[in-house]
């Protein structure tokens, strides 16, 4: 037998001998996820938030840590904003202009009113930017994008906590007993954050697309104060006038504040325009939101 012969039988063995090629084993179920636009027109897939729930833990936690790091007097800013916003409002408009609080000392009437505009204010600011400032977390992985302007808002309650502590502080300084009213406080700090939600989120949706909206955004907010009874008590406004206010979803929400703070009757009708405006609000952000969320990575 040549070698040629030899060589070709011992291939032939070789191969006769190794173990056949193993089949395709099928894909564990739920290891492949296909991400498409959707075509639903419910505008808000609780499932999938729930899902990233954790995320949304840690961008809070994130955004935190950011708005803190490398200060020196860390929380206190969110003490020192209103605080000494109420001092100037004080002598300007308390003392100087003499405008009236509705029996309520002015210091604690200005503080009130600054309690929530504070926290709307800075949640609309920083959710307004959030998508621009997370275009390299948008653009590398697959998350709901909501998470992001939610997870500004939700980092300002801690905001909302520490101002909070100085209310209580002026209140007995003040010698105001606390009432029952404090109970439709968590109901009041629940609307504020989501009217934020509401216009962060929009906000933020338009940045992506309108870099200029993040000049806009102080200027808008500015008058917005002006428009809201936060200096002055919305008894002042002419009753002719007061429909106009009520279509400021945040004005029956800052008087809100003062009649749980200050034992006062709470303007139902008020707080109800407010609600369903802020509602209302809270839907148009979402549809437009999502109809604009598929674009977010090629233009961001």
């Amino acid at each position: 037998m040549s070698a040629i012969d030899v060589g070709k039988r011992q291939r032939r063995t070789s191969a006769d001998e190794s173990p056949a090629a193993e089949p395709e084993r099928p894909l564990p179920e739920g290891s492949l996820v296909v991400i498409e636009p959707s075509n639903s027109w419910v505008p808000l897939n609780l499932r999938d938030i729930w899902t990233y729930r954790e995320l949304l833990y840690f961008l809070v936690w994130r955004d935190v840590k950011v708005r803190y790091k490398q200060t020196l007097l860390g929380a206190a800013w969110a003490i020192i904003q209103p605080l000494f916003a109420m001092l100037i409002f004080t002598l300007f408009f308390g003392r100087l202009a003499g405008i009236k609080s509705d029996g309520i000392p002015y210091p604690l009437f200005a503080y009130a009113g600054l309690l929530p505009w504070t926290f709307f204010s800075n949640a609309i600011t920083n959710s307004g930017n959030s998508l621009v400032g997370s275009s390299n977390l948008i653009t590398k992985v697959y998350f709901p994008r909501i998470l992001i302007p939610a997870a500004s808002v939700m980092a300002g309650l801690v905001d909302l906590f520490f101002a909070f502590l100085t209310m209580i502080a002026l209140m007995l300084y003040y010698r105001v007993p606390p009432s029952l009213g404090l109970l439709a406080l968590p109901v009041l700090v629940l609307l504020t954050a989501v009217l934020a939600l509401a216009v962060g989120m929009w906000m933020s949706a338009l940045n992506v697309n309108y870099r200029d909206v993040r000049y806009a955004l102080p200027f808008l907010i500015q008058l917005w104060m002006f428009i809201t009874p936060i200096i002055y008590p919305s008894s002042m406004v002419p009753a002719k006038w007061q429909w106009l206010t009520s279509l400021n979803p945040l004005s029956g929400i800052v008087e809100g504040y003062r009649a749980s703070l200050f034992n006062l009757p709470l303007g139902w009708r008020a707080l109800g325009v407010s609600a369903l405006l802020t509602l209302l609000a809270l839907s148009y952000s979402l549809f437009t939101f999502k109809r604009m969320e598929r674009k977010f990575a090629d233009i961001i």
